[in-house]
This record gives C-alpha cells, sequence and structure tokens, in this order.
C-alpha cells in the first residue's frame, strides 16, 4: 500500500469515527504501527486535512475537507437537487430515506433524513453499500450495462448476514426480477432486522448514477407496504432522473450484439 493510499485510508478512519480518535487507536484500526501513523497524521494535520485537539491530543477531520466538499458541491450539486425529494419522500412514508452515488464500486450516500419514529433505520457516516448486499446496489445494477453486472458477478461477494446473496447466478436472478418490477426489494441481507426498497436515479442514455432507498426495521416491511413505497420510490427517482437529466429512456443497457 502507497503512502496516498495509508493517509486516505486514515481519513477515511476518521470520518466514520462519531469521535475524534487517538493515536493508538488510529493506528489499531488502520494496522499501521505507531510512528508511521504519526508521521501520516502530521502531515495531514500540516495540510489541514486532519486536526489535532491541543488539549486531549485527539485527531478529527480538519477544515481543507470541508473546502474540499463545498467545492465539489458547487461543480456536482447533486445533494441540493436531491434534498427536497428525499425529504418529501420521507415525510409521505415515514421512515428514513436516503439517496446514494456510485464511488469505487459501492454505493455512499449522500442525503439521509431519518424517520422520526423511535425503532427507525439509522445509517452511520461514512457508511457504503455494497452492490449485491442492498435494496440500492440491486437497483443500481439492475439499471447497469450488462457487461458491468459481469464483473460485479465476477466479484467475491461478502456475505453480511444469513440472507446476504453471494451466489453470482442467484444474483443476476435477482437483478433481472428488479428489472421486470422496477424497484429493487432487500429483507435483511446487509444488516439484520433492516428491510429496504429502491430504485435507480438515471442520466438521459439510461446508464444509473445514483439510487433512492427507504429503509425501515423489518417488522414494519409488510408484502404491502413493500409494494406501496417500492412504486413510491420508483416514481421519485424517475421524477428526480427527469428533472435532472432530462428523459431517461428507462431501458437498463445491454450488451452489443
Amino acid at each position: 500500500m502507497g503512502t496516498v493510499s495509508k493517509a486516505l485510508g486514515l481519513i477515511d478512519l476518521l470520518q466514520a469515527s462519531s469521535q475524534p480518535l487517538g493515536l493508538t487507536g488510529i493506528a489499531r484500526r488502520a494496522g499501521f504501527d505507531k510512528a508511521t501513523t504519526r508521521r501520516l497524521l502530521l502531515e495531514l494535520v500540516a495540510n489541514g486535512y486532519v486536526e489535532q485537539d491541543p488539549e486531549t491530543r485527539d485527531y478529527s477531520l480538519g477544515p481543507a475537507l470541508q473546502a474540499l466538499g463545498r467545492a465539489r458541491e458547487q461543480r456536482f450539486p447533486l445533494y441540493r437537487a436531491l434534498e427536497p425529494s428525499i425529504r418529501a419522500l420521507a415525510e409521505r412514508t415515514g421512515e428514513t430515506v436516503h439517496a446514494a452515488e456510485y464511488c469505487a464500486g459501492n454505493l455512499s450516500p449522500i442525503v439521509v433524513i431519518e424517520s422520526a419514529k423511535a425503532n427507525r433505520v439509522i445509517l452511520e457516516s461514512g457508511l457504503k453499500l455494497p452492490l449485491h448486499a442492498t435494496a440500492s446496489g440491486i437497483a443500481f445494477l439492475a439499471a447497469s450495462p450488462d457487461a458491468f453486472i459481469d464483473q460485479v458477478c465476477r466479484r467475491v461477494l461478502a456475505r453480511y448476514t444469513g440472507a446476504t446473496t453471494t451466489d453470482a447466478e442467484a444474483l443476476r436472478r435477482i437483478v433481472a426480477e428488479t428489472r421486470q418490477r422496477g424497484f429493487s426489494l432487500s429483507d435483511q441481507s446487509f444488516e439484520a432486522e433492516v428491510s429496504s426498497v429502491a430504485a435507480a436515479i438515471r442520466s438521459a442514455s439510461g446508464k444509473p448514477v445514483g439510487t433512492i432507498a427507504v429503509a425501515m426495521p423489518t417488522s414494519r416491511m409488510t408484502p404491502e407496504i413493500a409494494f406501496e413505497f417500492g412504486a413510491l420510490v420508483k416514481a421519485q427517482a424517475e421524477e428526480v432522473s427527469a428533472r435532472l437529466f432530462g428523459k431517461a429512456n428507462g431501458e437498463p443497457l445491454r450488451k452489443a450484439s
């Protein structure tokens, strides 16, 4: 692993943590020795990507990352475009709703509106949604070219729960069913006691750029609710796609014949 990858790994660790971390904790989580970790952190602090509390000596994300986030938002205003739609869907369903974008082989939530209910789904900061094990991922695959699905099916499909699909042919069947239905269903395949429905946000060419999902405790996900919310999330994804990119062709891209 190169120096840049190691440094980025430390940023990921700090992003995923709900509180600042000390040197020992960061080194342990990263799997680096303390000397290497300290050297990387000093460079990150010097450049503003990480900051250190002068009293506790703990580390957290720095202002340079916030500046990068603002710059990215100015160039790719997906958050601003999605937030009103996600909030409206959350109010209508009463459940947690999130939108995610594709990044480095997974989907990363960029807008999350949590349910007001006491028993609700909470998405942790920095969470990555694997394509084969989540409703968002399956919806993304269903809107993707067949060649991309082939690439995913050739990977080792990690198991997260007893309900995770780890067989490539079974995954292909689920993707085909999702294409027919227009939205995906996930029943505890990524996290126990969590069920979701999702649909893809498409560009004008039909290529997926992200997803919208409704997530809830499995105890509330009846077949009727699944199809009611599935229809809602499909309609919302289509509305967002049309508003952002114009009319999508609505068909997944196939292999060249």
